[in-house]
């Protein structure tokens, strides 16, 4: 039975991991899907709180069978194949924790955007080197510039 609630919880924490990863690529700035920027946090922000409750899912499931597996070793009385546990829990908590960590950075981007607002820039137009040399030699008048261009002029 706790083998079934652990494929479950792991199957939720993929599946919310999933519909976060959606949310997440949806409620960034640099998406031009979402609308406002006070949407796009807001979205950032339930894309946070799901990769935390994916990673509180993937949590769970790792610890419920870690204490399964061990109370099963210690217990003398159990005569039945022991497990130990294995690299495959150990990147569970990991990942898990990862989850829960850039969940919780997700949540504080609504925190960061609504405080202060995006400093706007003025446009003082483009400007080239070329521009920038032309105005050089007209100011100071040369008299050394070459009329007829060599075939190799411009590499």
């Amino acid at each position: 039975g706790y083998i079934q609630a652990c494929r479950g919880l792991m199957i939720s924490a993929v599946c919310l991991g999933f519909f976060g990863a959606i949310f997440g690529l949806v409620g960034m700035k640099c998406t031009k899907v979402g609308g406002s920027d006070q949407t796009k946090a807001k979205i950032a922000c339930l894309a946070g709180l799901i990769f935390i409750l994916s990673g509180l899912c993937s949590m769970t499931s790792c610890s419920l069978y870690a204490n399964r597996i061990t109370s099963e070793f210690f217990d003398p009385s159990f005569v039945a194949q022991k497990y130990e546990l294995g690299a495959a829990l150990f990147i569970g908590w990991a990942g898990a924790s990862l989850c829960i960590i850039g969940g919780s950075i997700f949540c504080f981007s609504i925190a960061e955007n609504s405080n202060s607002p995006r400093r706007g820039y003025a446009y003082n137009g483009a400007t080239s080197v070329m521009s920038a040399r032309t105005k050089v030699q007209n100011s100071i008048p040369d008299k050394t510039t070459p009329k007829h261009f060599d075939k190799n002029a411009y590499v």
